[in-house]
């Protein structure tokens, strides 16, 4: 178990832990809080996840993507670490496949409650069966609508139900949770602090008489967490809900420890989310600029994203490109149109 602390510096951010955990193994962040990394096999190549002291067993938070090595990572902390009867609850923030991976496979090893918000519950079940909006073809059926070429159209939908690639069949029940719950665990409660525009009701957990944030994607301290717009709700908000969301943040006291699915725990909320806002005004301003001549969504992928882009990296950065138009449509600073091609693009109107 790593314990391995650095003085927190006083500016806008600290962090007062120097390393992470290594895979497989645990550090305590606070009383009766262990924080887990588990690997992922994207750029984005790591995930962390929470185990809370519960009684006589153990509460997780979320659970790492559905393959080998991570359960195996996992066995060790079982066999290392928990003892005793294990998991007593497992808690998800949302439902993406590095959060409810190992839902199933946790949940039944141990005979233990899923706890999650019902959108997300129910999210997971139609992204793993294919429900009409949620599969690959729904997906480039959006993007061609929104300029992408046949041959990168071709390789979204290629990509079938990726989903079931890294998540085990969904549990059948759970445990709903709703903003503003109080969940008592170990002898403190944790209130559900509900977040939209990444997910449709993203679960972050807040312990006041512990002074954690337990902040899933809503709030990561280096990186700006994905919005997209996805087939089910073409022409949704995700930008603004998102916005909205991470202001409840600032209610919390400044030298709250957040803890982030992505990158080291952090303090400093509040100014955190003053980045974030920030980012996203000068990538509206970017937008604003570019559309000075109609541009589809695809057209603002070298704008937003100055680098190049694999299939993977594309099915995100279009689902974003469209959101910030969306944003902007919506206030009515930009039109929109559908040409002769079928294919939609934003103009900023003439001042």
């Amino acid at each position: 178990m790593q314990t391995s602390v650095v003085p927190a510096v006083a500016d806008a951010m600290s962090y007062p832990f120097a390393e992470p955990p290594a895979a497989g193994s645990v550090c305590e962040v606070a009383p009766g809080l262990y924080w887990l990394r588990m690997p992922l096999p994207f750029a984005l190549n790591h995930i962390n996840l929470w185990l809370l002291r519960d009684g006589i067993g153990w509460t997780a938070v979320d659970c790492g993507i559905g393959l080998d090595d991570t359960r195996a990572h996992w066995e060790r902390i079982f066999t290392e670490f928990l003892g005793g009867p294990g998991l007593t609850r497992v808690l998800v923030t949302h439902f993406h496949p590095d959060h409810f991976g190992n839902a199933s496979w946790l949940t039944q090893r141990f005979g233990a409650p899923l706890w999650m918000t019902e959108t997300e519950f129910l999210t997971a079940h139609a992204q793993y069966e294919t429900l009409p909006g949620f599969g690959s073809d729904a997906t480039a059926e959006l993007f061609s609508q929104h300029g992408l070429d046949a041959q990168r159209v071709s390789g979204i939908a290629g990509r079938g139900n990726s989903y079931r690639k890294i998540v085990g069949e969904p549990p059948r029940r759970f445990v709903r949770m709703l903003d503003g719950d109080e969940v008592e665990i170990g002898g403190n409660l944790w209130r559900v602090i509900a977040g939209y525009g990444h997910a449709p009701e993203h679960a972050a957990l807040y312990c006041e008489s512990l002074g954690v944030l337990i902040s899933g994607d809503m709030l990561l301290p280096k990186i700006s967490t994905n919005i997209s717009v996805w087939p089910s709700k073409p022409e949704s908000d995700p930008l603004k809900l998102f916005l909205r969301s991470i202001d409840r943040f600032t209610e919390l006291p400044a030298n709250t420890l957040v803890l982030p699915s992505h990158g080291l725990p952090f303090r400093g909320a509040h100014h955190r989310v003053q980045m974030l806002h920030a980012h996203h005004r000068d990538r509206l301003a970017e937008v604003l600029d570019a559309c000075s001549r109609p541009c589809s969504a695809t057209d603002l992928l070298p704008v937003l994203f100055r680098r190049t882009l694999d299939t993977h990296q594309t099915f995100f950065a279009m689902g974003e490109s469209i959101a910030h138009l969306n944003y902007l449509w919506l206030q009515g600073r930009l039109s929109r149109s559908q040409g002769a091609d079928g294919v939609l693009r934003f103009l900023r109107p003439a001042k």
